[in-house]
Parts: C-alpha cells; structure tokens; sequence
C-alpha cells in the first residue's frame, strides 16, 4: 500500500507550470535525454510585457556559473507576449551576448553569431503564441526550433550556447527578475 501512495505522489509526465498564462511543462527531452524545468520568468520593461521564458536542465541548480559549465543537453524555452521582428530579436541577442562575453571571447564566437543571425533572419518575426527553443546537444551544438520545428542547422560549440545562456543568466543579464525566476531563486 505504502508503494501504491508514493506512486499517487508522483508528479505526473503532464504537469505543467504557468506564467502570464503560458504553460511550461515540468520536464522536457532533448538529444534523448529528459531535462527538468529549473525554472521560470518574465520578461519585462516597464509595463511592457516581452516574454516568458523556461529553462530546462539534466539536474536543477540554483547557481549561474553551475549552470553555465553543466554538461549534457539543455533548452532554454521562449514564449513571446507580443510579436517581434527578426531585427530586432538580433538586436537583443547580439546585445545580450556582448554584455557577457570578452573580446576575445566574441572574436572566438564571431562566425557562429553570424550563423545566428542568418537563422534568424531566415525565421523573420516571431509571434505572440509561439514556442522558441534554443536546445544544445552536446553531439551536434545548438538548434532553434520554432514550435516543434527545427528551423536552423546545429550551430557548433558549447561555448556558443553558454553565450547565449549568458544572456540570461550571466554577469549582466537581461532582466535580473527574469534571470531569478530561470534560476528557480
């Protein structure tokens, strides 16, 4: 009987998690693996309401640079709350990423950003509704999905993709709130 209620207990494969009325679910599988959502936030500036974002992980950690030089698979997972052009989603992106990085670094980073960009602009604007995820697999780099569909080839490099983690988890993130909320602090 005790295995019986420990097993009610369980969180079922469907529970989800909902922020501005966006749900995330509690796990997620990437490269075959299943990640578990770390946690959540909201992207805002001032009244304006840009996004909400999850980010899921192999094991939860509360800690950036943990975070950051984690192994495994990992998705970082957007819901815009108002549409946006491809220019200006370079722009947060390319922005987001300099704040973060060396020059060095950048210069490291430089031809794959441009990757980056092409892909975006080959998306062009994304819409209020859509599910963006940035998935990184260790065997093949970074992918960009828009709802459900993979829209980009493998960018290469797991420093590319803590680049672009760092954007909201780094030093000078984009949103300290939001940076809490992914850190499940």
């Amino acid at each position: 009987m005790g295995a019986m209620l420990c097993a009610a207990c369980a969180s079922p494969a469907w529970a989800t998690v909902n922020v501005e009325g966006v749900p995330f679910d509690d796990a997620a599988r990437v490269a075959g693996r299943e990640l578990l959502l770390n946690g959540t936030g909201l992207r805002s500036v001032f009244v304006i309401k840009g996004y909400v974002a999850g980010l899921y992980l192999p094991e939860r950690a509360k800690n950036a640079a943990v975070i950051l030089g984690m192994k495994g698979p990992k998705r970082l997972q957007i819901h815009p709350l108002r549409n946006v052009g491809a220019d200006t989603f370079i722009h947060a992106l390319n922005d987001g990423i300099h704040r973060n990085q060396t020059e060095i670094q950048m210069q490291r980073l430089a031809d794959r950003l441009t990757q980056l960009e092409d892909a975006m602009r080959q998306i062009g604007s994304t819409k209020r509704g859509d599910t963006i995820n940035f998935d990184y697999a260790p065997d093949a780099g970074t992918t960009i999905s828009i709802n459900g569909v993979a829209r980009t080839k493998a960018i290469p490099g797991e420093d590319f993709y803590q680049a672009v983690l760092s954007i909201f988890i780094g030093n000078s993130p984009v949103d300290r709130d939001l940076k809490s909320g992914l850190l499940g602090t």
